[in-house]
């Protein structure tokens, strides 16, 4: 519609005929759209913006042809681990050293992590994760956990630090790919977003994707593993939970007294 429009078209008739077959506006609502002063000028405007999509898109192209083949170039140049043995590396921190693209094929098996975001974080962590001891030490560097902040004698917690903010953003936008699926990572959203608020949600999101990370690459030979939406209900703690529902029900004005039942 745009290129007719370019093109000379007028007619709102002509140009609702030339929408997609699946677009949602019925096409009374794309005539009554197409009524308007579209002159030359607008013409103008629009194919120097169409034509600036047009250099982009190539240029984003060339950008992930050339992401490809450095990590194909990387690939060829590191050799694979071996198998685990009892005297040799395979199990420990800094085994992370492998092929990237099964790297970034090991990653895309987290909810909510694509190729590109996997090239990302890969990007901004390294493949060597003997630089972090511990998924702790990662997420802390990457400003991920909430800070200590001392004043005299005393201790308070503050809001996470800015951190890297490429690989900030793009574990945020991971974070909220996740938080949308059915799945462990799902539900724990559902279940934090109750009591600590959308952001806060998005950052443990956010914080159990890296550790994962941490640990896929930390070892070569470990794959990422669904828990399932369920995994809370089923590995319920009855003492835990017992105490929540007590604690809920005195919240509420109750006096609650606990007799165990019968056998």
């Amino acid at each position: 519609m745009l290129e007719a429009l370019i093109a000379g078209e007028r007619s709102p008739h002509a140009l609702a005929s030339l929408a997609h077959g699946t677009i949602k506006a019925s096409p009374e609502t794309l005539r009554e759209a197409l009524r308007g002063e579209f002159d030359e000028h607008h013409a103008f405007m629009m194919r120097m913006l169409l034509d600036t999509v047009d250099y982009l898109s190539v240029q984003i192209d060339k950008l992930t042809a050339r992401i490809t083949t450095k990590f194909a170039a990387l690939a060829e140049s590191i050799d694979p681990p071996g198998p685990d043995t009892d005297d040799g590396p395979g199990d420990g921190p800094g085994q992370g050293l492998l092929l990237p693209l099964t790297d970034i094929e090991r990653l895309d098996e987290i909810p909510g992590v694509g190729p590109a975001a996997a090239q990302v974080i890969l990007a901004e962590t390294g493949l060597d994760m003997s630089v972090f001891p511990t998924a702790g030490h990662l997420v802390s560097w990457a400003k991920l956990t909430p800070r200590t902040i001392q004043s005299g004698g005393k201790n308070t917690s503050g809001p996470t630090g800015k951190g890297n903010p490429w690989l900030r953003g793009i574990l945020g936008e991971v974070a909220i790919s996740a938080a949308r699926t059915d799945t462990f990572l799902g539900a724990r959203y559902r279940r934090l977003v109750k009591r600590r608020g959308h952001l806060k949600a998005l950052v443990a999101i956010a914080r159990s994707i890296l550790v994962s990370v941490w640990h896929l690459m930390s070892n070569p030979h470990t794959r990422y593993h669904e828990l399932g939406p369920d995994w809370h209900t089923r590995n319920l703690d009855p003492t835990r939970k017992t105490r929540d529902l007590v604690r809920q029900l005195k919240a509420l004005g109750h006096d609650v007294a606990l007799t165990p039942a019968a056998a």
